[in-house]
């Protein structure tokens, strides 16, 4: 059999999906099975297994015995033989999701030199580079006959205009490091707009759309003729929309206040300085703010049931608070965004586990983007988006006007597509 393994490290997480190929349709995987891994550091972690075919049962256990993301892998492919009756050897080919590719621009089978490239970035995304590398590392022991090879999401962002992409820093500096806007959650947009052009019936090299991609990270993309013209994350997936445990845009200079020993609010004393390092100011912007940061929760479902949705209430609370600066930030983007494709806007879609979950951020975002021409959203269709089969959802009015779209987006197939139409991995 041509089976495909999907990899997805997150954070705390792992997502595994397992898709079988056909050679006359390698466009349209079909998945086979499915498992997720939570709380892989919050343990004891809990496994599920689900299969799609040729039965529909899932398996629900609390693992002990998984305390990082490599055991995690191992105890996936313990329950694939011992559940799913799949003899690990017939995986030929292991895709995985990496979240910074720095210079590559696609798909790239691992090796000695694409591993300690990827390595190199880890600093880059430092809550996911690392953990997708030790997933290949585990792969490429437990099942070294099979190809690992590694999709980017900085990949989707390659043709970002040099305007767009080049900050306003020394050139020299910049292009000697690497220093640029790259771009992330490219696998989840490649998908969002390959279901968009399916559903609107459209070419995808003609498609005009705004994406949110909000989940615990939490992102944006203006895509023009099927291709990204800018997007929120920049150099590092820091940069943008705030997150669960991200800052999101700040003040550059705003972390050297943040940790001065001062005990005035600004100080630029040199006596009672405070000598950052790069890695304690990435642990305090990507680590210790966001929503956890303003509300002690990471979990935007419950921040979203405290806050008070009143536009004229005060927004000292910290749950409203929280809310109110995502959908000021998402705001903020979209009008940018808007500009960007001068108006000619097919749909405004969310996705991520947020956009595809939270009627109330997208009930607030589509009456802010009503002046702009999107389609007024339907409160009915909006509340049963978990309700609703199918990849995407039209939750606008249907008054013919720009629409409103929710996409259930799917990483691992992207991966598994994009695998399945690569010849050269198939040789």
């Amino acid at each position: 059999m041509s089976l495909v393994l999907a990899v997805n490290a997150g954070s705390s997480s792992l997502k595994i999906s397992l898709f079988r190929r056909t050679a006359d349709n390698a466009a349209n995987p079909a998945l086979l099975l499915s498992s997720s891994t939570s709380s892989i550091f919050a343990p004891p972690a809990k496994f599920k297994f689900s299969f799609v075919a040729p039965q529909h049962r899932s398996l629900n256990e609390v693992v002990d015995s998984i305390h990082d993301h490599a055991s995690a892998f191992r105890h996936f492919l313990d329950r694939l033989k011992e559940e799913a009756s799949i003899d690990p050897i017939d995986i030929k080919h292991i895709a995985h999701r990496v979240v910074h590719g720095g210079d590559y621009i696609s798909p790239v089978i691992i090796s000695e030199e694409s591993y300690h490239h990827i390595k190199r970035l880890s600093d880059l995304a430092p809550l996911h580079n690392g953990s997708a590398l030790s997933v290949i590392e585990s792969a490429i022991k437990a099942l070294p006959h099979a190809k690992s090879i590694a999709f980017f999401d900085s990949a989707f962002h390659k043709d970002l205009p040099i305007h767009v992409a080049t900050y306003a820093i020394n050139q020299q500096v910049a292009q000697e490091r690497g220093l640029k806007k790259y771009g992330f959650h490219g696998l989840s947009y490649a998908f969002i707009l390959q279901a968009v052009a399916a559903h609107l019936n459209k070419a995808p090299d003609t498609v005009n759309i705004i994406a949110l991609h909000i989940g615990s990270g939490a992102s944006m993309c203006a895509i023009r003729n099927g291709q990204s013209i800018d997007t929120s994350m920049g150099l590092t997936p820091l940069s943008g929309l705030p997150g669960a445990t991200r800052a999101g845009d700040i003040d550059g200079s705003l972390i050297f206040h943040y940790t001065s020993r001062s005990p005035a609010r600004m100080s630029h004393d040199p006596s009672i300085s405070k000598e950052v390092k790069v890695t304690e100011a990435e642990d305090i912007l990507n680590f210790k703010s966001g929503w956890k940061a303003l509300t002690g929760t990471a979990d935007f479902k419950e921040i979203t049931e405290k806050a008070d949705m009143g536009t004229l209430s005060d927004a000292t609370d910290p749950n409203t608070l929280a809310f109110r600066i995502m959908l000021d930030r998402i705001l903020h983007f979209a009008g940018a965004y808007h500009l960007a494709l001068h108006g000619d806007v097919d749909a405004l879609v969310f996705a991520g586990g947020v956009g595809e979950r939270s009627a109330e951020l997208r009930r607030a975002v589509g009456e802010a983007a009503a002046c702009l021409g999107f389609a007024v959203i339907d409160e009915t269709k909006n509340g049963q988006v978990n309700d609703e089969e199918g990849i995407i959802v039209d939750i606008g009015s249907g008054d013919g006007r720009k629409r409103m779209l929710v996409c259930h987006t799917d990483e691992q197939l992207e991966m598994a597509r994009e695998c399945s139409l690569a010849n050269e991995f198939w040789v």
